[in-house]
């Protein structure tokens, strides 16, 4: 039972940490972002078994992680008004070709992730994108202007997004 309350209170604190993070793609990490999530994952299963290393001790560490994120995502999908504050929030980060450095500083990205991202995304100017959203697993989605125009000032994908 140790194991199952020691991967419990893992789970939380990874879970508090990856929020804290900030929204980033697994392709966006740079080398050593992805070696400290390497290093963290051997660390957690130090703290979680302690000094068990019996394959019981390791299946209820996997299955206790296993139980809380099935949790959490059931809790999303039932109650919708929980799903802010388990997955994030979409967040704008261009309106009508100007980049709004408040929600930038946020999520701690730059320009030039953003003016990276435009390009592969087959974009040359910031003029050219009416929305640019943040969503809550890291992707940008790019909403370019009709025809080089602004858009109606009624039409507002990014309506309740933050």
């Amino acid at each position: 039972m140790d194991i199952v309350l020691r991967a419990t209170a893992m789970f939380f604190v990874v879970y508090g940490l990856l929020r804290l993070l900030g929204k980033r793609e697994l392709s966006q990490l740079t080398p050593f972002e992805l070696v400290v999530l390497i290093v963290m994952g051997d660390l957690i299963q130090q703290g979680v078994t302690h000094n068990d290393f019996s394959v019981t001790g390791a299946i209820l560490a996997v299955v206790t992680f296993a139980f809380w994120s099935l949790l959490l995502a059931w809790s999303g999908y039932l109650f919708p008004r929980l799903q802010d504050y388990i997955e994030g929030a979409p967040r704008i980060i261009i309106r009508d070709g100007e980049l709004l450095e408040g929600n930038l500083r946020r999520d701690r990205m730059t320009r030039a992730e953003v003016e990276s991202e435009m390009r592969l995304a087959g974009i040359s100017h910031m003029d050219k994108v009416a929305w640019a959203i943040l969503e809550p697993e890291g992707k940008i989605s790019f909403i370019k202007h009709g025809n080089g125009e602004s858009p109606p000032l009624n039409s507002d994908p990014g309506a309740g997004i933050t």
